[in-house]
């Protein structure tokens, strides 16, 4: 009897396991300014598509930040590894340097070589595990690629141990890559570079697919002209960047033989849905719509050819939105909500002022860089000053600033509620700030925007199986979505 009660014990685990079995493949896709609200808005137009059968047949929720966001690559990495920033490193795309007094790029890395690229950028700064990592560990033999439209993006959704990781240079359009990872660029992307397929695709002008007027929400000038772009003009915004992902995942997946095996694989993508005219995440123009629109499209042939090639039941799709551009400006300015700019730079700059005022004429200020404020250590030093008395008199000094809710020593910061999770210690200066609701934080140069206007974006998830398996909870918040695949 207890033989019989055992077999039976086991061959119900073997039977559970198979059906909860990790499929043959993954498809992991960020995708930047993906909302959940345009997706509803839009749902009612979608006939058929990839973005209409994950309405229909995904698990679906909405995931928020328990960090700062600004916009940046620092919630795909918080997406990818499930921890915030103080723990993977990675709080903004740019982190100041005291050595050179620059501004470097999070993932610029010397020691390696771009392929087809000037860019030198590895994962090395990224101090967490990814998804990619956790299947490697799972699956030493598994195939692992990332394709995408932005660099840094595209090399955070590889993690440490992918095969290879491309993404699309406008400029030369071409597929290029990192030697970071072991396979460089792989055999697909380089056929693709050498049959010209980019540069057939950026040749296209894009204009809109349907009549002006059967858009939800065109411009008025796009009422009177609709649009029209050279796609190689603005190919990184452009719908043809998106099929070019598609189409090169398709080819990796026929090429590597992605997903025939009884070991998992996975590939990961970075999409888009931010047109050039865009100023929002929120859809406000027929060309951000049409985006969509042909997103659906690419997404939608992703999966037939997908269940073509290797079985419906043998893969997965999770899609994730990531917060680029949040609320516009214009669009707070019609509730009586004015936004006002924080310039770091030139905080910074009065801040070297006032510690001149008291300890002579000195450079006493290394540089502004977000939120922090780097003083000049080595002439502290040399002087022989208090560096904390410092500190404490340049954070009093800025809480006298208009849009400045708090300010502190760097060391202080950590252990403020949200501040502890945002920032990075090895990035953070000697004095950090908080800005007031309403306030957008910018470096001098007025076209690059650093904080997201809105104090708590909400990314849409959703996760597609060909097959029976446990679903998630429904509130998540994004340190959750690295495990959803597994």
């Amino acid at each position: 009897m207890r033989k019989n009660y055992l077999y039976s014990t086991l061959i119900a685990c073997l039977f559970l396991s198979a059906i909860y079995a990790m499929p043959r493949l993954t498809v992991v896709a960020v995708v930047d300014g993906l909302t959940a609200e345009n997706l509803a808005t839009l749902r009612p137009y979608w006939q058929q598509g990839g973005l209409r059968t994950l309405s229909e047949e995904a698990f679906q929720t909405t995931v928020t930040y328990p960090h700062l966001v600004y916009g940046g690559n620092e919630t795909t990495a918080t997406l990818i590894t499930g921890v915030t920033p103080d723990r993977h490193g990675y709080s903004m795309d740019a982190y100041y340097e005291r050595r050179d007094r620059k501004q470097h790029t999070m993932l610029e890395d010397a020691n390696v070589h771009g392929i087809g690229t000037d860019r030198q950028l590895s994962p090395h700064s990224l101090l967490s595990i990814t998804m990619t990592d956790k299947l490697r560990l799972l699956y030493p033999a598994a195939k692992i690629y990332a394709i995408g439209i932005q660099p840094e993006a595209t090399v955070l959704l590889a993690g440490h141990a992918a095969n290879a990781a491309c993404w699309l240079d406008p400029a030369s359009q071409q597929w290029t890559a990192t030697a970071a990872y072991t396979e460089g660029l792989p055999t697909a992307a380089f056929e693709q570079n050498q049959n010209g397929r980019i540069v057939t695709l950026a040749a296209h002008t894009w204009t809109p697919r349907m009549d002006i007027l059967t858009y939800t929400c065109p411009t008025q000038q796009e009422r009177k002209k609709g649009f029209s772009y050279e796609a190689k003009e603005v190919l990184l915004h452009a719908p043809e960047a998106n099929t070019l992902v598609i189409e090169l995942a398709l080819a990796m997946q026929q090429t590597e033989s992605l997903g025939t095996d009884a070991t998992p694989d996975l590939v990961m993508l970075h999409l888009n849905t931010l047109s050039p005219q865009a100023i929002s995440d929120r859809i406000a123009s027929a060309e951000q719509e049409d985006m969509y629109l042909r997103l659906n499209q690419d997404l939608g042939f992703l999966m037939e050819q997908l269940d073509r090639r290797i079985g419906r039941t043998n893969y997965q799709i999770l899609v994730v939105g990531r917060p680029v551009l949040g609320i516009a400006p214009e669009t707070l300015s019609t509730i009586h909500m004015p936004v006002k700019q924080f310039n770091v730079d030139r905080a910074s700059a009065l801040t070297g002022t006032y510690l001149m005022a008291l300890y002579g004429h000195e450079r006493w200020v290394d540089g502004g860089h977000g939120q922090s404020i780097y003083l000049n250590r080595t002439l502290i030093e040399q002087k022989r000053l208090s560096l904390e008395t410092l500190q404490r008199q340049v954070a009093n000094f800025l809480m006298e600033f208009e849009g400045v809710q708090i300010a502190m020593p760097g060391y202080e910061a950590m252990r403020y509620p949200m501040l502890s999770t945002t920032l990075c210690k090895k990035h953070t200066g000697d004095v950090v700030f908080m800005l007031q609701p309403g306030w957008q934080l910018m470096q001098n140069d007025k076209q690059v925007t650093d904080h997201v206007i809105d104090d708590n974006p909400a990314s849409p998830v959703m996760l597609w199986s060909g097959t029976i398996r446990p679903m998630p909870q429904t509130t998540l918040t994004a340190t959750d979505v690295a495990n959803l695949i597994f």
